[in-house]
């Protein structure tokens, strides 16, 4: 058994929109808990976007917590008809935390899963220590780039069609370095893809109900954080562009921004040793 898998199981939680409904999680280590948020794409999950990160934070003194939001992974999935998909993933957090007896956390999120993070961060204030968003898409539309950008295009065309060329296309524009894109990287999301064809399923089906179920806009509330933030993008990110960052950076009243040259949207990915020290360091009072 791997360490991925022994980490692994399901929890059921009843919050919010989502009552009775299947989870999944990976929990390592001990200390103040770490819960990180995965991005959107076919095959996407807590462990295909953070493997190159938990055992920095687990060597660190953290327990790091990784769930698998709603239509992604082992988690159960959803069509969202109205709306957006980011109140229903703040549901499956405080669920997951309450499951797991855990009052107060780091959260950390990559790209839905930072936008995620900042309402979680919103919305339950006493429940977030320090927040940790990188390439989140959550303070409106591009200035200088039109939406939707083309890594949205590129993840939209993947889930219309779900093949090799268009997953690798995909990856392709959400890093800088294409030798960032492994063998194991590509085979580990097909895997999930074909595993859980379920996702793609509801995921085409909310964008033929609800084309916005992605896009979430609330950089009128991000005043009310409150939390110490740190503000993590690429560069060279063509899915949800650099401007993004100053907005956040601007808006939220405690918040700093690290900015990765020769990056785009996977910044724990593609500089992950570099990121795991400024993140570690930031969560612990370092920065």
């Amino acid at each position: 058994m791997t360490i991925q898998e022994s980490s692994s199981r399901t929890v059921r939680i009843q919050t919010g929109t989502l009552q009775d409904f299947g989870v999944h999680i990976q929990d390592f280590g001990r200390g103040h808990p770490v819960v990180m948020l995965h991005g959107s794409g076919p095959g996407a999950s807590g462990w295909s976007n953070f493997s190159r990160n938990v055992d920095a934070f687990v060597a660190a003194g953290h327990r790091v917590v990784l769930i698998d939001l709603p239509g992604w992974g082992g988690t159960d999935t959803v069509v969202v008809k109205t709306g957006n998909r980011i109140p229903m993933n703040v549901d499956a957090v405080v669920g997951v935390l309450d499951a797991l007896g855990i009052e107060r956390a780091h959260i950390l999120g990559n790209s839905m899963g930072g936008a995620t993070a900042l309402r979680f961060a919103i919305q339950h204030p006493a429940r977030c220590d320090r927040l940790i968003v990188m390439g989140g898409g959550a303070g409106g539309q591009s200035v200088f780039v039109p939406m939707p950008s083309e890594g949205i295009k590129s993840l939209i065309a993947a889930y219309k069609q779900p093949t090799l060329e268009t997953l690798k296309r995909m990856m392709g524009v959400f890093v800088f370095d294409q030798a960032q894109i492994t063998e194991e990287l590509v085979q580990t999301r097909l895997q999930a893809i074909e595993e859980h064809a379920e996702h793609i399923k509801s995921f085409v089906a909310s964008m033929e109900v609800n084309p916005k179920h992605l896009m979430a806009d609330f950089s009128d509330q991000l005043a009310a954080v409150k939390a110490k933030t740190l503000i993590v993008w690429g560069r060279d990110d063509r899915t949800v562009p650099l401007d993004g960052a100053l907005r956040l950076t601007w808006a939220i009243p405690d918040a700093q921004l690290h900015v990765f040259g020769r990056c785009g949207h996977w910044a724990q990915w593609e500089h992950a040793d570099e990121f795991n020290r400024l993140a570690i360091g930031f969560l612990q009072g370092s920065n």
